[in-house]
């Protein structure tokens, strides 16, 4: 699988984790000029989720999450703020979640949430 398959499939893997955990799917690849939000999602207890995917094929060397660095969390912050003052969103409660998405052998895929990964 190429890697922007690989990555456009990861992000429906992880959004439909999200859904069947009882999240609703607010919106994906939010585009800004300060960066992409990959998934931005509602938890029942009104807790917006801002969720940075990683699609990897499995290595024991490294973790997907590992991709997300102190820059890359910087990039997603700034797009976050941007997001949440345009939505009128600023007061809402906030965590920045990763989503390591890794296919299987077997044709299935193992979804790993980082809750609260980071913070603002």
């Amino acid at each position: 699988m190429e890697s922007a398959d690989l990555g456009r499939k990861g992000e429906a893997v992880a959004a439909q984790y999200y859904i069947r955990q009882g999240c609703k799917l607010v919106t994906h690849n939010y585009r800004t000029r300060m960066g992409e939000i990959d998934l931005i999602l509602r938890e029942p207890d009104g807790t917006l989720v801002l969720c940075e995917v990683k699609s990897r094929s499995p290595d024991p060397l490294s973790s997907p999450a590992s991709a997300v660095t102190p820059a890359k969390q910087k990039k997603l912050i700034r797009a976050a703020k941007l997001y949440l003052q345009t939505t009128d969103q600023s007061d809402e409660p906030v965590r920045f979640d990763v989503a390591e998405v890794m296919p299987l052998d077997s044709g299935r895929w193992m979804v790993h949430i980082i809750k609260g990964a980071f913070e603002a």
